[in-house]
Protein backbone atom coordinates (compact mmCIF):
# COMPACT_ATOMS: atom_id res chain seq x y z
CA UNK A 1 0.00 0.00 0.00
CA UNK A 2 1.24 3.16 -0.64
CA UNK A 3 2.27 5.67 2.41
CA UNK A 4 1.45 9.10 2.82
CA UNK A 5 4.35 11.40 3.26
CA UNK A 6 5.15 15.16 2.64
CA UNK A 7 7.69 17.72 2.57
CA UNK A 8 8.75 19.44 5.02
CA UNK A 9 7.76 23.17 4.93
CA UNK A 10 6.63 26.18 7.32
CA UNK A 11 2.90 26.29 6.04
CA UNK A 12 1.49 28.79 8.41
CA UNK A 13 1.82 31.52 10.87
CA UNK A 14 -0.25 34.11 12.69
CA UNK A 15 0.49 35.73 15.38
CA UNK A 16 -1.74 37.76 18.07
CA UNK A 17 -0.47 40.67 20.66
CA UNK A 18 -1.68 42.78 23.39
CA UNK A 19 0.65 45.64 23.59
CA UNK A 20 0.24 49.03 24.26
CA UNK A 21 0.65 51.45 20.60
CA UNK A 22 3.44 52.93 22.81
CA UNK A 23 5.82 50.37 23.57
CA UNK A 24 7.38 50.42 20.19
CA UNK A 25 7.15 46.89 18.92
CA UNK A 26 5.53 46.79 15.53
CA UNK A 27 8.63 46.63 13.17
CA UNK A 28 6.53 46.91 10.18
CA UNK A 29 5.96 49.83 7.12
CA UNK A 30 4.05 53.07 8.67
CA UNK A 31 1.31 52.84 6.74
CA UNK A 32 0.49 49.31 8.12
CA UNK A 33 0.44 50.52 11.33
CA UNK A 34 -2.51 49.04 12.95
CA UNK A 35 -4.93 51.64 14.69
CA UNK A 36 -5.17 52.12 18.57
CA UNK A 37 -8.73 50.99 18.42
CA UNK A 38 -9.34 47.66 20.49
CA UNK A 39 -10.21 45.37 17.75
CA UNK A 40 -9.19 47.59 14.92
CA UNK A 41 -8.23 43.83 13.37
CA UNK A 42 -9.39 41.70 14.94
CA UNK A 43 -9.15 37.68 14.67
CA UNK A 44 -9.02 36.77 11.18
CA UNK A 45 -9.23 32.98 9.85
CA UNK A 46 -7.20 30.97 7.40
CA UNK A 47 -9.05 28.06 6.01
CA UNK A 48 -6.96 25.51 4.43
CA UNK A 49 -7.62 24.18 1.09
CA UNK A 50 -6.33 23.46 -2.38
CA UNK A 51 -4.40 26.42 -4.89
CA UNK A 52 -6.58 29.41 -4.56
CA UNK A 53 -8.84 28.55 -1.69
CA UNK A 54 -6.89 29.95 1.03
CA UNK A 55 -8.70 32.45 2.48
CA UNK A 56 -6.64 35.36 3.46
CA UNK A 57 -9.68 37.37 4.49
CA UNK A 58 -9.14 39.40 1.61
CA UNK A 59 -6.55 42.15 2.77
CA UNK A 60 -5.40 44.43 0.35
CA UNK A 61 -2.60 46.04 -0.52
CA UNK A 62 -2.51 49.62 1.57
CA UNK A 63 0.18 50.76 -0.91
CA UNK A 64 -1.96 50.22 -4.05
CA UNK A 65 -5.18 49.66 -2.66
CA UNK A 66 -5.72 46.55 -4.52
CA UNK A 67 -4.91 43.33 -4.79
CA UNK A 68 -3.92 40.81 -1.94
CA UNK A 69 -1.39 39.91 0.33
CA UNK A 70 -1.07 36.24 -0.16
CA UNK A 71 2.79 35.54 -0.91
CA UNK A 72 3.62 33.50 -3.94
CA UNK A 73 3.62 29.37 -3.52
CA UNK A 74 6.78 28.27 -2.18
CA UNK A 75 5.87 24.62 -3.43
CA UNK A 76 3.79 22.02 -5.56
CA UNK A 77 1.52 20.07 -3.59
CA UNK A 78 -1.30 17.06 -4.10
CA UNK A 79 -4.71 18.30 -2.19
CA UNK A 80 -5.93 14.49 -0.83
CA UNK A 81 -9.49 14.44 -1.51
CA UNK A 82 -11.74 13.63 1.61
CA UNK A 83 -15.19 11.89 0.51
CA UNK A 84 -18.84 13.32 0.75
CA UNK A 85 -20.17 10.74 2.84
CA UNK A 86 -17.67 7.90 2.03
CA UNK A 87 -19.93 6.74 -0.21
CA UNK A 88 -17.84 4.13 -2.38
CA UNK A 89 -16.02 7.33 -3.27
CA UNK A 90 -12.14 5.63 -3.98
CA UNK A 91 -8.52 7.52 -4.30
CA UNK A 92 -4.97 6.77 -4.60
CA UNK A 93 -2.19 8.15 -2.70
CA UNK A 94 0.06 10.40 -4.43
CA UNK A 95 3.52 11.29 -2.25
CA UNK A 96 4.67 15.43 -3.12
CA UNK A 97 7.50 16.25 -3.85
CA UNK A 98 10.64 16.31 -1.99
CA UNK A 99 11.09 20.00 -0.33
CA UNK A 100 13.31 22.60 -2.51
CA UNK A 101 14.73 26.19 -2.17
CA UNK A 102 14.47 26.61 -5.99
CA UNK A 103 11.78 28.74 -6.94
CA UNK A 104 8.10 26.83 -7.39
CA UNK A 105 6.92 25.03 -10.53
CA UNK A 106 3.57 25.02 -11.29
CA UNK A 107 2.13 22.29 -14.04
CA UNK A 108 -1.79 22.32 -15.31
CA UNK A 109 -1.95 18.97 -13.43
CA UNK A 110 -0.24 19.77 -9.98
CA UNK A 111 -2.05 22.23 -7.98
CA UNK A 112 0.30 25.14 -6.48
CA UNK A 113 -0.22 25.57 -2.73
CA UNK A 114 -0.41 29.05 -1.80
CA UNK A 115 1.48 30.13 0.77
CA UNK A 116 -0.65 31.17 3.77
CA UNK A 117 -1.07 34.41 4.85
CA UNK A 118 0.61 35.64 8.54
CA UNK A 119 -1.86 37.82 10.34
CA UNK A 120 0.01 41.07 11.60
CA UNK A 121 0.11 41.71 15.40
CA UNK A 122 -3.39 43.38 17.25
CA UNK A 123 -2.54 45.70 19.42
CA UNK A 124 -4.48 46.63 21.92
CA UNK A 125 -4.58 49.44 25.23
CA UNK A 126 -2.83 48.16 28.29
CA UNK A 127 -5.79 49.54 29.97
CA UNK A 128 -8.11 46.56 29.07
CA UNK A 129 -5.23 43.86 30.76
CA UNK A 130 -5.58 45.79 34.18
CA UNK A 131 -9.39 45.47 34.10
CA UNK A 132 -8.02 42.05 35.47
CA UNK A 133 -11.63 40.77 33.79
CA UNK A 134 -13.20 37.22 34.56
CA UNK A 135 -14.89 36.06 31.93
CA UNK A 136 -16.07 32.62 30.54
CA UNK A 137 -13.68 30.73 28.05
CA UNK A 138 -14.18 30.73 24.40
CA UNK A 139 -15.08 27.18 24.18
CA UNK A 140 -13.19 25.71 20.58
CA UNK A 141 -15.60 25.06 17.66
CA UNK A 142 -17.04 21.45 17.48
CA UNK A 143 -15.18 19.37 15.14
CA UNK A 144 -16.96 17.27 12.69
CA UNK A 145 -17.56 13.10 13.91
CA UNK A 146 -18.63 12.80 10.84
CA UNK A 147 -16.42 12.25 7.73
CA UNK A 148 -19.40 13.14 5.14
CA UNK A 149 -17.67 16.43 5.56
CA UNK A 150 -14.50 18.08 4.18
CA UNK A 151 -13.00 19.15 7.46
CA UNK A 152 -11.17 17.42 9.63
CA UNK A 153 -13.31 15.27 12.81
CA UNK A 154 -10.84 15.88 16.52
CA UNK A 155 -10.17 11.87 15.67
CA UNK A 156 -7.50 13.12 12.80
CA UNK A 157 -5.26 14.03 15.87
CA UNK A 158 -2.76 11.43 15.97
CA UNK A 159 -2.29 11.29 19.96
CA UNK A 160 1.05 10.95 19.84
CA UNK A 161 3.82 12.60 22.72
CA UNK A 162 3.89 16.43 22.34
CA UNK A 163 6.29 16.32 24.94
CA UNK A 164 9.89 16.56 23.64
CA UNK A 165 7.88 19.06 21.11
CA UNK A 166 6.77 21.36 24.01
CA UNK A 167 10.15 21.31 25.65
CA UNK A 168 11.73 22.19 22.30
CA UNK A 169 9.49 25.12 21.74
CA UNK A 170 10.15 26.17 24.99
CA UNK A 171 14.30 25.85 25.37
CA UNK A 172 14.31 27.46 21.54
CA UNK A 173 12.05 30.12 22.93
CA UNK A 174 14.39 31.03 25.90
CA UNK A 175 17.75 30.38 24.14
CA UNK A 176 17.07 33.18 21.72
CA UNK A 177 15.86 35.55 24.69
CA UNK A 178 18.80 34.58 26.68
CA UNK A 179 21.01 35.81 23.44
CA UNK A 180 19.31 38.71 23.13
CA UNK A 181 19.93 39.73 26.93
CA UNK A 182 16.89 38.84 27.94
CA UNK A 183 15.56 37.32 30.49
CA UNK A 184 14.11 33.64 30.30
CA UNK A 185 10.28 32.97 29.95
CA UNK A 186 9.10 30.95 33.18
CA UNK A 187 6.12 28.14 32.03
CA UNK A 188 2.52 27.66 33.42
CA UNK A 189 1.04 24.05 33.34
CA UNK A 190 -2.75 25.98 33.29
CA UNK A 191 -1.76 28.18 30.46
CA UNK A 192 -0.41 25.37 28.62
CA UNK A 193 -3.82 23.76 29.19
CA UNK A 194 -5.42 26.87 27.27
CA UNK A 195 -2.48 26.80 24.42
CA UNK A 196 -2.83 23.01 23.82
CA UNK A 197 -7.11 23.03 23.71
CA UNK A 198 -6.87 25.40 21.16
CA UNK A 199 -3.96 24.06 19.00
CA UNK A 200 -6.57 20.90 19.47
CA UNK A 201 -9.48 22.74 17.82
CA UNK A 202 -7.82 24.55 14.90
CA UNK A 203 -6.07 21.17 14.05
CA UNK A 204 -8.94 18.90 14.15
CA UNK A 205 -11.06 21.67 12.10
CA UNK A 206 -8.25 22.07 9.87
CA UNK A 207 -8.46 26.17 10.18
CA UNK A 208 -5.53 28.09 11.55
CA UNK A 209 -7.45 31.29 13.47
CA UNK A 210 -7.21 32.97 16.57
CA UNK A 211 -9.22 32.90 20.08
CA UNK A 212 -10.06 35.75 20.18
CA UNK A 213 -10.13 37.63 24.05
CA UNK A 214 -8.25 35.09 24.71
CA UNK A 215 -6.24 36.49 27.86
CA UNK A 216 -10.14 37.14 29.69
CA UNK A 217 -10.18 33.05 29.50
CA UNK A 218 -9.71 32.25 33.95
CA UNK A 219 -7.01 30.12 32.61
CA UNK A 220 -4.51 32.64 31.67
CA UNK A 221 -4.60 33.91 35.25
CA UNK A 222 -5.39 37.42 34.98
CA UNK A 223 -2.00 38.84 33.31
CA UNK A 224 -1.44 42.59 33.56
CA UNK A 225 1.53 43.25 31.44
CA UNK A 226 1.09 42.41 28.57
CA UNK A 227 -0.58 39.08 26.52
CA UNK A 228 0.14 37.53 23.10
CA UNK A 229 -0.21 34.23 21.02
CA UNK A 230 1.73 33.09 17.88
CA UNK A 231 0.91 30.17 16.19
CA UNK A 232 2.29 27.95 13.02
CA UNK A 233 2.02 24.69 11.44
CA UNK A 234 4.50 22.55 8.93
CA UNK A 235 4.10 19.65 7.06
CA UNK A 236 6.98 17.65 9.23
CA UNK A 237 7.45 17.12 12.82
CA UNK A 238 10.02 19.72 13.32
CA UNK A 239 9.02 22.07 16.58
CA UNK A 240 12.61 23.77 16.15
CA UNK A 241 11.62 25.15 13.01
CA UNK A 242 7.98 26.40 14.13
CA UNK A 243 10.83 29.16 16.40
CA UNK A 244 12.90 29.54 13.81
CA UNK A 245 10.21 31.08 11.62
CA UNK A 246 8.29 33.00 14.25
CA UNK A 247 12.15 34.63 14.22
CA UNK A 248 11.89 35.64 10.78
CA UNK A 249 9.02 37.64 10.75
CA UNK A 250 9.48 40.85 12.42
CA UNK A 251 5.83 40.86 14.03
CA UNK A 252 6.35 37.25 15.91
CA UNK A 253 9.91 37.97 16.28
CA UNK A 254 8.78 41.29 18.55
CA UNK A 255 6.82 38.80 20.94
CA UNK A 256 9.28 36.74 21.32
CA UNK A 257 11.67 38.95 22.44
CA UNK A 258 8.83 41.27 24.50
CA UNK A 259 10.82 42.02 27.44
CA UNK A 260 7.36 42.34 29.84
CA UNK A 261 6.42 38.67 29.15
CA UNK A 262 7.58 35.92 31.79
CA UNK A 263 5.25 33.15 32.14
CA UNK A 264 4.19 31.24 28.67
CA UNK A 265 2.60 27.90 28.10
CA UNK A 266 2.42 26.08 24.24
CA UNK A 267 0.49 23.42 22.73
CA UNK A 268 1.52 21.12 20.02
CA UNK A 269 -1.22 18.76 18.27
CA UNK A 270 -0.30 16.16 15.27
CA UNK A 271 -2.75 15.33 12.57
CA UNK A 272 -2.58 13.03 9.89
CA UNK A 273 -3.68 15.73 7.17
CA UNK A 274 -1.36 17.18 4.81
CA UNK A 275 -0.03 19.87 7.74
CA UNK A 276 0.98 17.52 10.43
CA UNK A 277 2.03 19.71 13.28
CA UNK A 278 0.28 22.77 14.61
CA UNK A 279 1.80 24.77 17.63
CA UNK A 280 -0.01 27.40 19.93
CA UNK A 281 2.11 29.54 22.36
CA UNK A 282 0.60 31.93 25.17
CA UNK A 283 2.59 34.63 26.14
CA UNK A 284 1.66 36.66 29.73
CA UNK A 285 3.12 39.30 31.76
CA UNK A 286 2.73 39.17 35.11
CA UNK A 287 3.92 41.97 38.59
CA UNK A 288 3.75 38.45 40.39
CA UNK A 289 3.76 35.64 39.17
CA UNK A 290 0.57 33.09 39.70
CA UNK A 291 0.75 30.16 41.78
CA UNK A 292 2.12 26.76 39.85
CA UNK A 293 4.89 28.72 37.99
CA UNK A 294 7.73 26.09 36.84
CA UNK A 295 10.85 26.70 35.66
CA UNK A 296 10.65 24.51 32.41
CA UNK A 297 7.77 22.13 30.88
CA UNK A 298 7.84 18.74 32.80
CA UNK A 299 8.58 20.23 36.08
CA UNK A 300 6.61 19.89 39.49
CA UNK A 301 5.15 22.65 41.67
CA UNK A 302 1.78 23.08 43.58
CA UNK A 303 -0.05 24.10 40.25
CA UNK A 304 0.82 20.31 39.36
CA UNK A 305 2.53 18.75 36.10
CA UNK A 306 3.70 21.05 33.30
CA UNK A 307 2.24 18.99 30.88
CA UNK A 308 -1.80 18.94 30.69
CA UNK A 309 -3.07 15.49 30.79
CA UNK A 310 -4.61 14.68 27.33
CA UNK A 311 -8.78 14.69 27.38
CA UNK A 312 -10.40 11.00 27.96
CA UNK A 313 -11.68 9.28 25.06
CA UNK A 314 -13.92 6.05 24.84
CA UNK A 315 -10.53 4.25 24.61
CA UNK A 316 -9.48 4.71 27.48
CA UNK A 317 -9.16 1.13 29.68
CA UNK A 318 -10.90 1.13 32.82
CA UNK A 319 -7.92 -1.31 33.81
CA UNK A 320 -4.51 -2.15 32.40
CA UNK A 321 -4.04 -5.69 31.68
CA UNK A 322 -0.92 -7.17 30.31
CA UNK A 323 0.04 -9.79 27.92
CA UNK A 324 -1.15 -13.49 28.99
CA UNK A 325 0.95 -15.96 28.74
CA UNK A 326 -1.09 -19.44 28.79
CA UNK A 327 -0.66 -23.09 27.23
CA UNK A 328 -3.69 -23.47 24.97
CA UNK A 329 -3.00 -26.77 23.39
CA UNK A 330 -6.06 -28.29 25.05
CA UNK A 331 -7.88 -25.23 24.47
CA UNK A 332 -10.97 -25.21 21.68
CA UNK A 333 -9.39 -22.74 20.04
CA UNK A 334 -5.69 -22.63 19.87
CA UNK A 335 -4.60 -19.62 18.40
CA UNK A 336 -5.36 -16.52 16.42
CA UNK A 337 -3.92 -18.61 13.40
CA UNK A 338 -7.07 -20.94 13.50
CA UNK A 339 -10.18 -20.94 11.24
CA UNK A 340 -13.51 -21.44 12.79
CA UNK A 341 -16.65 -22.21 10.88
CA UNK A 342 -20.07 -23.27 11.36
CA UNK A 343 -21.99 -26.18 10.26
CA UNK A 344 -25.03 -26.26 8.80
CA UNK A 345 -26.54 -28.41 12.20
CA UNK A 346 -25.45 -25.39 14.14
CA UNK A 347 -22.00 -26.96 15.60
CA UNK A 348 -18.49 -24.76 16.10
CA UNK A 349 -16.25 -26.29 13.91
CA UNK A 350 -12.14 -25.71 14.88
CA UNK A 351 -9.45 -26.38 12.47
CA UNK A 352 -5.84 -25.40 13.98
CA UNK A 353 -3.41 -23.84 12.00
CA UNK A 354 -0.34 -26.10 11.52
CA UNK A 355 1.39 -22.98 9.77
CA UNK A 356 2.42 -21.96 6.23
CA UNK A 357 -1.04 -21.77 5.22
CA UNK A 358 -2.01 -25.58 6.14
CA UNK A 359 -4.48 -26.64 8.74
CA UNK A 360 -5.06 -29.69 10.92
CA UNK A 361 -8.26 -31.88 10.95
CA UNK A 362 -11.60 -30.30 11.86
CA UNK A 363 -12.86 -31.16 15.25
CA UNK A 364 -15.93 -29.83 16.76
CA UNK A 365 -15.74 -26.97 20.09
CA UNK A 366 -19.90 -27.00 20.49
CA UNK A 367 -23.27 -26.74 19.48
CA UNK A 368 -25.76 -24.64 19.16
CA UNK A 369 -25.05 -21.69 16.86
CA UNK A 370 -27.72 -22.48 14.02
CA UNK A 371 -29.42 -19.55 14.79
CA UNK A 372 -26.42 -17.60 15.59
CA UNK A 373 -26.23 -14.09 12.87
CA UNK A 374 -22.00 -14.22 13.42
CA UNK A 375 -19.95 -16.01 15.45
CA UNK A 376 -16.31 -13.87 16.62
CA UNK A 377 -13.46 -15.12 18.42
CA UNK A 378 -11.46 -12.64 20.21
CA UNK A 379 -9.97 -12.91 23.93
CA UNK A 380 -12.56 -10.63 25.23
CA UNK A 381 -11.49 -10.73 28.84
CA UNK A 382 -7.81 -10.93 28.07
CA UNK A 383 -6.72 -14.02 30.40
CA UNK A 384 -5.42 -15.73 27.15
CA UNK A 385 -8.18 -18.26 26.17
CA UNK A 386 -9.89 -17.10 23.24
CA UNK A 387 -13.79 -16.49 24.09
CA UNK A 388 -17.13 -16.48 22.01
CA UNK A 389 -18.78 -13.41 20.97
CA UNK A 390 -21.89 -13.99 19.14
CA UNK A 391 -24.39 -12.13 17.59
CA UNK A 392 -28.14 -14.04 17.30
CA UNK A 393 -30.98 -13.45 15.10
CA UNK A 394 -33.39 -12.32 18.08
CA UNK A 395 -30.65 -9.87 18.75
CA UNK A 396 -29.17 -10.55 21.64
CA UNK A 397 -25.26 -10.48 21.92
CA UNK A 398 -23.33 -13.24 24.20
CA UNK A 399 -19.88 -13.91 25.71
CA UNK A 400 -18.87 -17.69 26.03
CA UNK A 401 -15.50 -17.73 27.74
CA UNK A 402 -13.28 -19.70 26.72
CA UNK A 403 -11.51 -22.12 29.10
CA UNK A 404 -7.17 -23.38 28.24
CA UNK A 405 -8.03 -26.69 29.59
CA UNK A 406 -10.51 -26.80 27.20
CA UNK A 407 -14.25 -26.10 26.47
CA UNK A 408 -16.20 -22.69 27.24
CA UNK A 409 -18.52 -21.25 30.06
CA UNK A 410 -22.00 -20.77 29.87
CA UNK A 411 -22.73 -17.54 28.36
CA UNK A 412 -23.07 -14.42 29.20
CA UNK A 413 -25.52 -11.61 27.98
CA UNK A 414 -23.84 -8.58 26.81
CA UNK A 415 -26.84 -7.10 24.90
CA UNK A 416 -30.51 -8.04 25.13
CA UNK A 417 -31.76 -6.81 21.81
CA UNK A 418 -31.59 -4.56 18.73
CA UNK A 419 -27.92 -6.22 17.81
CA UNK A 420 -29.67 -8.13 15.14
CA UNK A 421 -29.71 -5.32 12.58
CA UNK A 422 -26.27 -4.63 12.97
CA UNK A 423 -23.16 -5.08 11.05
CA UNK A 424 -20.33 -5.71 13.00
CA UNK A 425 -16.33 -6.07 13.64
CA UNK A 426 -14.47 -7.27 16.76
CA UNK A 427 -10.58 -6.52 17.70
CA UNK A 428 -8.11 -4.45 19.13
CA UNK A 429 -9.04 -0.55 17.21
CA UNK A 430 -7.60 1.47 20.47
CA UNK A 431 -4.16 1.51 20.61
CA UNK A 432 -4.16 1.95 24.35
CA UNK A 433 -6.55 -0.59 25.44
CA UNK A 434 -5.49 -4.27 25.69
CA UNK A 435 -9.22 -5.26 25.60
CA UNK A 436 -10.97 -5.75 22.18
CA UNK A 437 -14.03 -3.64 20.84
CA UNK A 438 -17.04 -3.98 18.87
CA UNK A 439 -17.15 -1.64 15.97
CA UNK A 440 -21.02 -1.72 14.61
CA UNK A 441 -22.63 -0.41 11.48
CA UNK A 442 -26.53 0.30 11.35
CA UNK A 443 -28.47 0.46 8.69
CA UNK A 444 -28.36 4.32 8.34
CA UNK A 445 -25.16 4.08 7.94
CA UNK A 446 -23.50 5.04 11.13
CA UNK A 447 -20.71 3.66 12.37
CA UNK A 448 -20.28 3.39 16.34
CA UNK A 449 -17.41 2.02 18.45
CA UNK A 450 -18.31 0.17 21.84
CA UNK A 451 -15.94 0.13 24.19
CA UNK A 452 -15.04 -3.29 25.91
CA UNK A 453 -17.18 -3.17 29.65
CA UNK A 454 -15.84 -7.01 30.87
CA UNK A 455 -19.14 -8.89 31.54
CA UNK A 456 -21.41 -5.51 32.35
CA UNK A 457 -24.14 -4.54 29.36
CA UNK A 458 -22.77 -2.68 26.58
CA UNK A 459 -24.66 0.18 25.91
CA UNK A 460 -22.29 3.66 25.38
CA UNK A 461 -21.08 4.29 22.17
CA UNK A 462 -19.41 6.96 20.57
CA UNK A 463 -20.07 7.96 16.66
CA UNK A 464 -16.73 7.08 14.67
CA UNK A 465 -18.11 7.93 11.05
CA UNK A 466 -21.29 8.23 9.14
CA UNK A 467 -22.31 8.09 5.48
CA UNK A 468 -20.65 4.45 5.55
CA UNK A 469 -22.28 1.99 3.24
CA UNK A 470 -20.89 -1.85 3.56
CA UNK A 471 -22.58 -5.44 4.14
CA UNK A 472 -19.66 -6.79 5.74
CA UNK A 473 -16.70 -5.53 8.31
CA UNK A 474 -13.60 -7.08 9.38
CA UNK A 475 -10.96 -5.48 11.41
CA UNK A 476 -7.28 -6.03 10.72
CA UNK A 477 -3.73 -4.18 10.34
CA UNK A 478 -4.46 -4.27 6.74
CA UNK A 479 -1.08 -1.33 5.80
CA UNK A 480 1.04 -3.16 8.35
CA UNK A 481 1.61 0.51 10.79
CA UNK A 482 0.65 -1.24 13.96
CA UNK A 483 -3.38 0.16 14.00
CA UNK A 484 -6.18 -1.96 12.86
CA UNK A 485 -7.89 -1.03 9.70
CA UNK A 486 -11.73 -1.59 8.89
CA UNK A 487 -12.28 -3.47 5.45
CA UNK A 488 -15.72 -2.47 4.40
CA UNK A 489 -17.00 -4.98 1.82
CA UNK A 490 -19.68 -2.95 -0.36
CA UNK A 491 -23.03 -4.57 -1.92
CA UNK A 492 -21.21 -4.20 -5.42
CA UNK A 493 -18.23 -6.32 -4.37
CA UNK A 494 -15.88 -3.17 -4.03
CA UNK A 495 -13.84 -2.98 -0.62
CA UNK A 496 -12.99 -0.04 0.94
CA UNK A 497 -9.99 0.70 3.34
CA UNK A 498 -10.72 2.55 6.50
CA UNK A 499 -7.40 3.43 8.25
CA UNK A 500 -7.15 3.21 11.85
CA UNK A 501 -5.03 5.26 14.22
CA UNK A 502 -5.44 3.79 17.18
CA UNK A 503 -7.83 6.61 18.46
CA UNK A 504 -11.65 6.46 18.05
CA UNK A 505 -12.41 7.38 14.59
CA UNK A 506 -10.61 6.18 11.35
CA UNK A 507 -8.17 8.33 9.38
CA UNK A 508 -10.15 11.49 7.40
CA UNK A 509 -8.73 11.01 4.28
CA UNK A 510 -9.69 9.60 1.11
CA UNK A 511 -11.33 6.20 1.29
CA UNK A 512 -8.89 3.49 -1.05
CA UNK A 513 -10.61 1.16 -2.46
CA UNK A 514 -8.71 -2.31 -2.28
CA UNK A 515 -10.23 -5.07 -3.66
CA UNK A 516 -13.30 -5.47 -6.20
CA UNK A 517 -14.75 -8.56 -7.48
CA UNK A 518 -16.22 -9.78 -3.45
CA UNK A 519 -20.00 -9.96 -4.30
CA UNK A 520 -19.98 -13.25 -3.48
CA UNK A 521 -17.95 -13.23 -0.15
CA UNK A 522 -20.12 -14.68 2.43
CA UNK A 523 -17.97 -14.64 5.21
CA UNK A 524 -14.68 -13.03 6.15
CA UNK A 525 -12.29 -13.59 9.05
CA UNK A 526 -8.97 -11.98 9.60
CA UNK A 527 -6.01 -14.22 11.25
CA UNK A 528 -2.61 -13.74 12.44
CA UNK A 529 0.47 -15.70 12.44
CA UNK A 530 -0.79 -18.12 9.67
CA UNK A 531 2.37 -17.73 7.35
CA UNK A 532 5.17 -16.89 9.77
CA UNK A 533 4.82 -15.26 13.18
CA UNK A 534 3.18 -12.12 13.00
CA UNK A 535 1.81 -12.34 10.15
CA UNK A 536 -1.26 -11.09 9.04
CA UNK A 537 -4.39 -11.89 6.98
CA UNK A 538 -8.08 -12.59 6.03
CA UNK A 539 -9.62 -15.99 4.93
CA UNK A 540 -12.59 -15.20 2.63
CA UNK A 541 -15.81 -17.84 2.55
CA UNK A 542 -16.93 -17.82 -1.39
CA UNK A 543 -19.32 -19.23 -3.59
CA UNK A 544 -18.52 -23.03 -5.03
CA UNK A 545 -17.54 -23.83 -1.15
CA UNK A 546 -14.36 -22.01 -1.64
CA UNK A 547 -12.45 -20.98 1.03
CA UNK A 548 -9.47 -18.35 0.42
CA UNK A 549 -6.59 -17.25 2.14
CA UNK A 550 -5.15 -13.13 1.24
CA UNK A 551 -1.90 -12.55 3.03
CA UNK A 552 -1.62 -8.87 4.22
CA UNK A 553 2.01 -8.92 5.96
CA UNK A 554 3.44 -6.76 2.85
CA UNK A 555 0.66 -3.80 3.93
CA UNK A 556 -1.65 -5.00 0.40
CA UNK A 557 -3.46 -7.88 -0.24
CA UNK A 558 -1.18 -10.93 -1.80
CA UNK A 559 -2.57 -13.29 -4.16
CA UNK A 560 -4.91 -15.50 -2.52
CA UNK A 561 -4.51 -19.52 -2.12
CA UNK A 562 -7.37 -21.67 -1.37
CA UNK A 563 -7.34 -23.43 1.64
CA UNK A 564 -8.45 -27.37 1.40
CA UNK A 565 -11.40 -29.02 3.30
CA UNK A 566 -14.62 -30.02 2.69
CA UNK A 567 -16.65 -26.22 3.29
CA UNK A 568 -19.93 -27.39 2.14
CA UNK A 569 -22.71 -26.07 4.01
CA UNK A 570 -20.13 -24.45 6.51
CA UNK A 571 -19.89 -20.37 6.93
CA UNK A 572 -16.78 -18.34 8.63
CA UNK A 573 -17.02 -17.53 12.34
CA UNK A 574 -15.17 -14.18 12.76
Amino acid sequence: MNKYAAPAVVAMLCALALVSPAAGMYSGPPENAPSVQAGAFGPRTVTLGPSGTADDGGAPDVKTGTGSLLAPAVEPVITPVTPAGDEGTSGTATVPPAATVAAPVATTSVPIAPEPPSLPPLWAPDAELRQNKTAAPTPPAPATESLATESLGTEALVPDSNTAAILTVFTKINEYRVSKGLAPVKYHPTVAGMAQEWSDSIASRDVIEHRASFWTDPRALSPNNGAGEVIAIRTDRNAAMLVEWWKTSPGHNAMLLDPRFNVMGAGISYTNNFYTIWGVVNFFGYTTLPAGTVTSPGGSSTGGGAFPPPPPTVCDPAVKHMPPTLDLISAAINSAADLVSINASGQLINRPSTGNRTFGAAKVIGSGFGTAKEVFTTDWDRDGAYDLLTQWNDGRLTLHRGIATGGFQTSFTLGSGGWETMTLAVGGWCANNRLPQIVALDTAGNLYLYPNMGLADISSRTTMATGVSARKLSMVDYDADGFQDLLAIRSDGGVLLYRGAGTPAPRAEARLTVAIGWTDVTGIRPLRDVTALNSTGVALRRANDVVQYWDLSTGTLASPSNITGSWAGQRLAQ
